[in-house]
Protein backbone atom coordinates (compact mmCIF):
# COMPACT_ATOMS: atom_id res chain seq x y z
CA UNK A 1 0.00 0.00 0.00
CA UNK A 2 2.59 2.48 1.06
CA UNK A 3 4.80 1.37 -2.31
CA UNK A 4 1.50 2.44 -4.30
CA UNK A 5 1.12 5.73 -2.66
CA UNK A 6 4.85 6.82 -3.13
CA UNK A 7 4.50 5.48 -6.99
CA UNK A 8 1.44 7.77 -7.29
CA UNK A 9 2.58 10.67 -5.99
CA UNK A 10 6.04 10.31 -8.66
CA UNK A 11 3.38 10.03 -10.95
CA UNK A 12 1.68 13.65 -10.15
CA UNK A 13 4.97 14.96 -9.73
CA UNK A 14 5.72 13.92 -13.88
CA UNK A 15 2.51 15.31 -14.44
CA UNK A 16 2.76 18.57 -12.55
CA UNK A 17 5.92 18.86 -14.24
CA UNK A 18 4.35 18.99 -17.96
CA UNK A 19 4.57 15.03 -18.16
CA UNK A 20 7.84 15.35 -20.03
CA UNK A 21 8.97 11.95 -21.42
CA UNK A 22 12.13 10.04 -19.64
CA UNK A 23 15.73 11.26 -21.51
CA UNK A 24 18.09 8.90 -22.56
CA UNK A 25 19.64 8.67 -19.29
CA UNK A 26 15.79 7.70 -17.92
CA UNK A 27 15.79 11.07 -16.00
CA UNK A 28 12.71 13.38 -16.19
CA UNK A 29 13.45 16.86 -16.99
CA UNK A 30 11.38 19.26 -14.66
CA UNK A 31 10.76 22.67 -15.58
CA UNK A 32 10.49 25.37 -13.07
CA UNK A 33 11.52 28.68 -11.38
CA UNK A 34 13.99 28.67 -8.91
CA UNK A 35 12.84 30.34 -5.63
CA UNK A 36 16.49 31.94 -5.13
CA UNK A 37 18.18 31.57 -8.72
CA UNK A 38 22.03 32.98 -8.45
CA UNK A 39 22.02 36.19 -9.72
CA UNK A 40 18.59 37.10 -8.58
CA UNK A 41 18.46 39.67 -6.55
CA UNK A 42 15.39 42.20 -5.23
CA UNK A 43 16.13 45.88 -3.92
CA UNK A 44 13.75 49.11 -3.29
CA UNK A 45 13.05 51.17 -0.52
CA UNK A 46 10.16 52.91 1.10
CA UNK A 47 9.68 56.57 0.60
CA UNK A 48 7.38 58.76 3.17
CA UNK A 49 7.44 62.52 4.44
CA UNK A 50 5.48 65.64 4.78
CA UNK A 51 4.79 69.08 2.18
CA UNK A 52 3.56 72.47 2.73
CA UNK A 53 2.59 74.32 0.09
CA UNK A 54 2.15 78.32 1.42
CA UNK A 55 0.09 78.94 -2.31
CA UNK A 56 -2.86 77.19 -2.83
CA UNK A 57 -6.83 77.61 -2.34
CA UNK A 58 -9.15 76.99 0.17
CA UNK A 59 -10.61 74.46 -1.93
CA UNK A 60 -7.76 72.16 -2.20
CA UNK A 61 -5.67 73.28 -5.08
CA UNK A 62 -2.37 74.43 -5.76
CA UNK A 63 -0.65 75.38 -9.29
CA UNK A 64 2.68 76.19 -9.61
CA UNK A 65 4.57 76.29 -12.88
CA UNK A 66 7.01 73.38 -13.06
CA UNK A 67 6.48 71.39 -9.76
CA UNK A 68 5.54 67.94 -9.89
CA UNK A 69 2.03 66.73 -9.09
CA UNK A 70 3.00 65.22 -5.47
CA UNK A 71 4.76 68.33 -4.55
CA UNK A 72 1.67 70.03 -5.33
CA UNK A 73 -0.89 69.82 -2.90
CA UNK A 74 -2.33 72.90 -1.11
CA UNK A 75 -1.39 73.55 2.45
CA UNK A 76 0.11 70.36 4.52
CA UNK A 77 -0.03 67.16 3.25
CA UNK A 78 1.52 63.70 4.53
CA UNK A 79 2.77 61.88 1.63
CA UNK A 80 3.62 58.47 0.94
CA UNK A 81 5.62 59.36 -2.15
CA UNK A 82 6.60 55.71 -3.37
CA UNK A 83 7.25 52.38 -2.40
CA UNK A 84 9.57 50.53 -5.11
CA UNK A 85 10.37 47.33 -5.66
CA UNK A 86 13.11 46.16 -8.34
CA UNK A 87 13.57 42.66 -9.45
CA UNK A 88 16.77 42.08 -11.47
CA UNK A 89 19.45 39.73 -12.73
CA UNK A 90 22.01 41.68 -13.78
CA UNK A 91 24.63 40.82 -16.85
CA UNK A 92 28.26 40.31 -14.97
CA UNK A 93 31.32 42.11 -15.52
CA UNK A 94 32.51 38.89 -18.70
CA UNK A 95 32.65 39.61 -22.06
CA UNK A 96 30.42 36.85 -22.90
CA UNK A 97 26.91 35.97 -24.50
CA UNK A 98 24.54 36.24 -21.70
CA UNK A 99 21.55 37.45 -20.69
CA UNK A 100 19.26 39.21 -17.94
CA UNK A 101 16.18 41.23 -16.98
CA UNK A 102 15.25 44.10 -14.85
CA UNK A 103 11.86 44.98 -13.51
CA UNK A 104 10.73 47.72 -11.56
CA UNK A 105 7.64 49.11 -9.55
CA UNK A 106 6.04 51.78 -8.15
CA UNK A 107 3.15 51.94 -5.84
CA UNK A 108 1.99 55.60 -4.36
CA UNK A 109 1.12 59.14 -4.78
CA UNK A 110 4.39 59.38 -7.59
CA UNK A 111 3.27 57.37 -9.62
CA UNK A 112 -0.47 58.65 -9.95
CA UNK A 113 1.58 62.04 -11.27
CA UNK A 114 4.05 59.15 -13.52
CA UNK A 115 1.46 57.52 -15.26
CA UNK A 116 -0.40 60.79 -15.81
CA UNK A 117 2.16 64.00 -15.40
CA UNK A 118 -0.65 66.34 -17.36
CA UNK A 119 -2.46 66.13 -14.13
CA UNK A 120 0.11 68.66 -11.96
CA UNK A 121 -2.06 71.17 -13.76
CA UNK A 122 -4.60 72.82 -11.35
CA UNK A 123 -3.39 69.78 -9.18
CA UNK A 124 -6.15 69.12 -6.47
CA UNK A 125 -5.31 67.65 -3.18
CA UNK A 126 -7.79 64.80 -3.97
CA UNK A 127 -5.77 63.49 -6.94
CA UNK A 128 -3.16 62.28 -4.00
CA UNK A 129 -3.54 58.87 -4.53
CA UNK A 130 -0.83 56.33 -2.76
CA UNK A 131 -2.66 53.20 -4.17
CA UNK A 132 -1.67 54.07 -7.83
CA UNK A 133 0.70 51.72 -9.70
CA UNK A 134 3.27 52.41 -12.06
CA UNK A 135 5.62 50.15 -13.80
CA UNK A 136 8.94 52.55 -14.42
CA UNK A 137 10.83 49.60 -16.51
CA UNK A 138 10.62 46.16 -17.62
CA UNK A 139 13.33 44.86 -19.82
CA UNK A 140 15.27 41.91 -21.14
CA UNK A 141 18.91 42.42 -21.28
CA UNK A 142 21.40 40.92 -23.80
CA UNK A 143 25.35 41.14 -24.02
CA UNK A 144 26.99 40.65 -27.63
CA UNK A 145 30.41 39.77 -27.16
CA UNK A 146 31.60 41.86 -29.38
CA UNK A 147 34.43 44.35 -29.04
CA UNK A 148 34.40 45.09 -24.93
CA UNK A 149 31.02 44.06 -25.43
CA UNK A 150 27.78 45.50 -26.70
CA UNK A 151 24.50 45.65 -24.31
CA UNK A 152 21.12 46.02 -25.45
CA UNK A 153 18.28 46.77 -23.49
CA UNK A 154 14.22 45.59 -24.78
CA UNK A 155 11.24 46.62 -23.66
CA UNK A 156 10.55 49.63 -21.54
CA UNK A 157 12.75 51.64 -19.91
CA UNK A 158 13.53 55.22 -18.09
CA UNK A 159 14.80 57.73 -20.32
CA UNK A 160 18.40 58.58 -21.30
CA UNK A 161 18.02 62.43 -21.09
CA UNK A 162 18.68 64.21 -17.53
CA UNK A 163 20.98 64.89 -14.33
CA UNK A 164 17.82 63.96 -12.14
CA UNK A 165 16.28 60.51 -12.13
CA UNK A 166 12.60 59.46 -11.49
CA UNK A 167 13.82 57.82 -7.75
CA UNK A 168 13.24 61.02 -5.32
CA UNK A 169 15.66 59.28 -2.88
CA UNK A 170 18.40 59.06 -5.73
CA UNK A 171 18.19 63.06 -6.13
CA UNK A 172 20.34 65.56 -4.32
CA UNK A 173 17.05 67.12 -3.34
CA UNK A 174 13.29 65.55 -2.26
CA UNK A 175 11.45 67.70 -4.95
CA UNK A 176 11.88 67.33 -8.76
CA UNK A 177 13.23 70.58 -10.18
CA UNK A 178 12.15 72.94 -13.43
CA UNK A 179 14.05 70.73 -15.90
CA UNK A 180 12.79 66.95 -15.12
CA UNK A 181 9.72 68.31 -15.51
CA UNK A 182 10.55 69.05 -18.94
CA UNK A 183 12.28 65.54 -19.76
CA UNK A 184 10.97 62.61 -21.29
CA UNK A 185 10.33 60.02 -18.07
CA UNK A 186 10.47 56.58 -20.71
CA UNK A 187 10.42 54.52 -23.81
CA UNK A 188 9.43 51.53 -24.98
CA UNK A 189 11.66 50.28 -27.74
CA UNK A 190 15.05 48.98 -27.66
CA UNK A 191 18.38 50.53 -26.49
CA UNK A 192 22.37 50.02 -27.05
CA UNK A 193 24.88 50.62 -25.31
CA UNK A 194 28.67 50.49 -25.61
CA UNK A 195 31.80 51.34 -23.82
CA UNK A 196 35.05 52.19 -25.88
CA UNK A 197 37.42 52.31 -23.06
CA UNK A 198 37.51 53.27 -19.44
CA UNK A 199 36.95 57.09 -20.90
CA UNK A 200 34.10 56.87 -22.98
CA UNK A 201 30.82 54.96 -23.90
CA UNK A 202 28.03 55.66 -25.90
CA UNK A 203 24.15 54.83 -26.65
CA UNK A 204 21.77 54.01 -29.29
CA UNK A 205 18.09 53.77 -29.23
CA UNK A 206 14.87 53.08 -31.62
CA UNK A 207 12.02 53.68 -29.24
CA UNK A 208 8.01 54.79 -29.86
CA UNK A 209 8.34 58.19 -28.57
CA UNK A 210 8.35 60.00 -25.17
CA UNK A 211 5.96 58.49 -22.39
CA UNK A 212 4.07 56.50 -24.57
CA UNK A 213 3.65 52.46 -25.07
CA UNK A 214 2.01 53.28 -28.58
CA UNK A 215 3.75 53.31 -31.85
CA UNK A 216 2.36 56.59 -32.07
CA UNK A 217 3.28 60.40 -30.83
CA UNK A 218 0.62 62.64 -32.53
CA UNK A 219 -2.61 60.43 -33.29
CA UNK A 220 -4.56 57.18 -35.11
CA UNK A 221 -3.19 58.08 -38.21
CA UNK A 222 0.25 58.23 -36.79
CA UNK A 223 3.03 55.63 -36.77
CA UNK A 224 5.81 57.86 -35.21
CA UNK A 225 9.09 56.89 -33.37
CA UNK A 226 11.84 58.24 -31.55
CA UNK A 227 16.00 58.06 -32.42
CA UNK A 228 17.86 58.38 -29.32
CA UNK A 229 21.72 59.23 -29.05
CA UNK A 230 24.19 58.72 -25.83
CA UNK A 231 27.85 60.65 -25.70
CA UNK A 232 29.23 60.30 -21.72
CA UNK A 233 32.87 61.23 -21.44
CA UNK A 234 34.31 60.12 -17.58
CA UNK A 235 37.48 61.39 -16.08
CA UNK A 236 40.79 59.55 -15.43
CA UNK A 237 39.88 58.48 -12.06
CA UNK A 238 36.33 59.22 -12.61
CA UNK A 239 35.74 61.80 -10.44
CA UNK A 240 34.29 64.26 -13.36
CA UNK A 241 31.96 62.93 -15.95
CA UNK A 242 30.32 64.96 -18.94
CA UNK A 243 26.57 63.81 -20.52
CA UNK A 244 25.59 64.16 -23.82
CA UNK A 245 22.33 63.61 -25.00
CA UNK A 246 19.40 63.91 -28.07
CA UNK A 247 16.45 62.61 -28.80
CA UNK A 248 14.85 63.13 -32.51
CA UNK A 249 10.93 62.06 -32.70
CA UNK A 250 9.22 61.95 -36.36
CA UNK A 251 5.74 63.43 -34.70
CA UNK A 252 5.35 66.41 -31.84
CA UNK A 253 5.96 65.30 -28.71
CA UNK A 254 4.00 68.12 -27.02
CA UNK A 255 0.20 68.57 -26.94
CA UNK A 256 0.68 71.74 -28.93
CA UNK A 257 -0.25 74.83 -25.83
CA UNK A 258 1.22 77.08 -23.39
CA UNK A 259 1.93 74.77 -20.72
CA UNK A 260 5.63 74.20 -19.23
CA UNK A 261 5.11 70.71 -18.53
CA UNK A 262 4.02 68.93 -21.24
CA UNK A 263 6.42 69.12 -23.82
CA UNK A 264 7.51 65.57 -23.52
CA UNK A 265 3.45 64.11 -22.95
CA UNK A 266 1.96 62.48 -26.11
CA UNK A 267 -0.40 64.51 -28.22
CA UNK A 268 -2.68 62.02 -28.49
CA UNK A 269 -4.35 61.07 -25.26
CA UNK A 270 -4.58 65.13 -25.16
CA UNK A 271 -6.05 67.43 -28.01
CA UNK A 272 -7.28 64.90 -30.53
CA UNK A 273 -4.59 64.93 -32.82
CA UNK A 274 -4.75 62.45 -35.57
CA UNK A 275 -2.36 64.05 -38.51
CA UNK A 276 -0.01 66.60 -39.70
CA UNK A 277 4.05 66.54 -40.04
CA UNK A 278 5.13 67.94 -36.23
CA UNK A 279 8.75 67.12 -35.11
CA UNK A 280 10.18 67.25 -32.18
CA UNK A 281 14.44 67.88 -31.14
CA UNK A 282 15.63 67.85 -27.60
CA UNK A 283 19.26 68.24 -27.06
CA UNK A 284 20.51 67.70 -22.87
CA UNK A 285 23.70 68.37 -21.27
CA UNK A 286 24.70 67.56 -18.11
CA UNK A 287 28.13 67.15 -16.00
CA UNK A 288 29.45 66.60 -12.45
CA UNK A 289 32.42 67.10 -10.51
CA UNK A 290 33.91 65.71 -7.32
CA UNK A 291 37.52 67.49 -6.79
CA UNK A 292 40.15 65.78 -5.18
CA UNK A 293 41.61 68.02 -3.21
CA UNK A 294 37.68 67.78 -1.21
CA UNK A 295 38.44 63.99 -0.41
CA UNK A 296 34.86 63.38 -1.46
CA UNK A 297 32.99 66.24 0.63
CA UNK A 298 32.12 68.54 -2.58
CA UNK A 299 29.79 67.87 -6.01
CA UNK A 300 28.86 70.51 -8.32
CA UNK A 301 27.13 69.46 -11.27
CA UNK A 302 25.17 70.97 -13.79
CA UNK A 303 22.17 70.19 -16.16
CA UNK A 304 20.91 72.16 -19.80
CA UNK A 305 17.90 71.44 -21.67
CA UNK A 306 17.35 72.69 -25.63
CA UNK A 307 13.70 71.40 -26.54
CA UNK A 308 12.19 72.61 -29.68
CA UNK A 309 9.11 71.83 -31.86
CA UNK A 310 8.00 72.28 -35.46
CA UNK A 311 5.45 71.42 -38.38
CA UNK A 312 1.91 71.63 -38.27
CA UNK A 313 -0.02 68.96 -36.41
CA UNK A 314 -4.04 68.80 -37.81
CA UNK A 315 -6.76 68.43 -35.24
CA UNK A 316 -10.53 67.87 -34.32
CA UNK A 317 -10.52 71.40 -34.81
CA UNK A 318 -8.31 71.61 -37.88
CA UNK A 319 -4.53 72.31 -38.15
CA UNK A 320 -2.36 74.59 -36.13
CA UNK A 321 1.30 75.21 -35.66
CA UNK A 322 2.75 73.26 -32.90
CA UNK A 323 6.12 75.22 -33.12
CA UNK A 324 7.50 75.91 -29.10
CA UNK A 325 10.69 76.01 -28.01
CA UNK A 326 11.73 74.99 -24.28
CA UNK A 327 15.01 75.85 -22.79
CA UNK A 328 16.66 76.13 -19.45
CA UNK A 329 19.49 75.73 -17.14
CA UNK A 330 20.52 74.27 -13.15
CA UNK A 331 23.64 74.45 -11.23
CA UNK A 332 24.04 71.96 -7.98
CA UNK A 333 26.80 71.90 -5.32
CA UNK A 334 26.85 69.31 -2.25
CA UNK A 335 28.45 70.02 0.52
CA UNK A 336 29.60 66.46 2.73
CA UNK A 337 29.73 67.87 6.27
CA UNK A 338 30.88 64.91 8.18
CA UNK A 339 29.40 61.27 8.00
CA UNK A 340 26.06 61.94 8.28
CA UNK A 341 24.97 65.55 7.43
CA UNK A 342 24.84 67.09 3.97
CA UNK A 343 23.73 70.40 2.50
CA UNK A 344 22.53 70.20 -1.60
CA UNK A 345 21.62 73.24 -3.14
CA UNK A 346 20.16 73.81 -6.25
CA UNK A 347 19.15 76.63 -8.79
CA UNK A 348 17.43 76.83 -12.16
CA UNK A 349 15.79 78.31 -14.89
CA UNK A 350 13.67 77.53 -17.30
CA UNK A 351 11.84 79.40 -20.47
CA UNK A 352 9.23 78.29 -23.26
CA UNK A 353 8.06 80.17 -25.92
CA UNK A 354 4.71 79.60 -28.01
CA UNK A 355 3.20 81.62 -30.56
CA UNK A 356 4.61 84.82 -29.65
CA UNK A 357 4.23 84.40 -25.79
CA UNK A 358 6.97 83.51 -23.21
CA UNK A 359 6.86 82.02 -19.73
CA UNK A 360 10.05 82.27 -17.50
CA UNK A 361 10.45 80.59 -14.48
CA UNK A 362 12.90 80.08 -11.48
CA UNK A 363 12.96 78.43 -8.41
CA UNK A 364 15.87 78.04 -5.98
CA UNK A 365 16.18 75.08 -3.36
CA UNK A 366 18.06 73.96 0.03
CA UNK A 367 17.85 70.43 1.35
CA UNK A 368 19.62 69.25 4.40
CA UNK A 369 19.90 65.23 4.70
CA UNK A 370 20.58 62.78 7.94
CA UNK A 371 21.93 59.34 7.57
CA UNK A 372 20.82 58.53 10.97
CA UNK A 373 21.99 55.00 10.64
CA UNK A 374 22.58 52.43 7.73
CA UNK A 375 19.45 52.65 4.92
CA UNK A 376 17.87 55.08 6.24
CA UNK A 377 18.33 58.52 5.40
CA UNK A 378 16.22 62.10 6.69
CA UNK A 379 15.68 65.11 4.71
CA UNK A 380 14.32 68.55 5.10
CA UNK A 381 14.21 71.02 2.33
CA UNK A 382 13.27 74.69 1.47
CA UNK A 383 11.79 75.67 -2.21
CA UNK A 384 11.13 79.32 -3.72
CA UNK A 385 9.68 79.61 -7.11
CA UNK A 386 9.05 82.88 -9.16
CA UNK A 387 8.77 83.91 -12.75
CA UNK A 388 6.22 85.27 -15.37
CA UNK A 389 2.98 83.43 -14.33
CA UNK A 390 4.66 80.87 -12.52
CA UNK A 391 1.97 80.63 -9.65
CA UNK A 392 -2.06 80.26 -10.03
CA UNK A 393 -3.18 82.50 -6.98
CA UNK A 394 -7.11 81.00 -6.79
CA UNK A 395 -7.51 82.87 -3.86
CA UNK A 396 -5.78 86.15 -4.30
CA UNK A 397 -6.40 86.76 -7.79
CA UNK A 398 -3.03 88.42 -8.88
CA UNK A 399 -2.34 89.89 -11.83
CA UNK A 400 -0.33 88.60 -14.75
CA UNK A 401 2.55 90.45 -15.09
CA UNK A 402 3.48 88.36 -18.29
CA UNK A 403 0.01 87.54 -19.59
CA UNK A 404 1.75 84.31 -21.27
CA UNK A 405 -1.01 82.41 -21.06
CA UNK A 406 -5.31 82.69 -22.04
CA UNK A 407 -7.05 83.99 -19.31
CA UNK A 408 -4.60 85.37 -16.99
CA UNK A 409 -6.57 86.95 -14.30
CA UNK A 410 -5.45 84.77 -11.59
CA UNK A 411 -1.89 84.45 -12.43
CA UNK A 412 1.09 85.99 -10.59
CA UNK A 413 5.04 85.90 -10.80
CA UNK A 414 4.90 84.72 -7.31
CA UNK A 415 7.35 83.65 -5.44
CA UNK A 416 5.65 80.60 -3.93
CA UNK A 417 7.27 78.96 -0.97
CA UNK A 418 7.63 75.30 -0.09
CA UNK A 419 8.94 73.05 2.84
CA UNK A 420 8.78 69.82 3.46
CA UNK A 421 10.82 66.94 5.01
CA UNK A 422 11.11 62.84 3.79
CA UNK A 423 11.64 59.95 5.34
CA UNK A 424 14.09 57.38 3.16
CA UNK A 425 14.75 53.21 3.82
CA UNK A 426 16.43 50.99 1.21
CA UNK A 427 17.04 47.66 1.15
Amino acid sequence: MIRAITVLAVASGMVMAGSQPPTASGSVPLNFAETAPRGLKLSGYVDAGYSYNFTGAGGGTSDVSGRFGSDTAAGGDFNLYAVKLTLEKALSGENRAQAGFRADVMIGEDAAFLVNRNAVSNTRNYLQDSNALFLEQAYVSLRVPVGHGWDFQVGKFVSILGFEVIERPANLNITYGLLWEQMPLYYTGVLSSYRFDEFFDMKLGVVNGSNTDNNTTTGLNGDGCAVLASLNVTAPGGNATWSHNFQYSSHAESQSSFEPTLNTTPVAALDGNVSGNPYTLIYNSWGSWEPRFAEDQLLFAFNTLLLTTGGTAGNIYGSDSSDTTSWGFGAYAKIQCNDWFHLANRGEFHGETFKGRSLNVWEYTLTAGFQVIENLLIRTEYRIDWGIDAVNNYTTAGTSTGAAKAGTANYSTGPAHYAGAEVVYSF
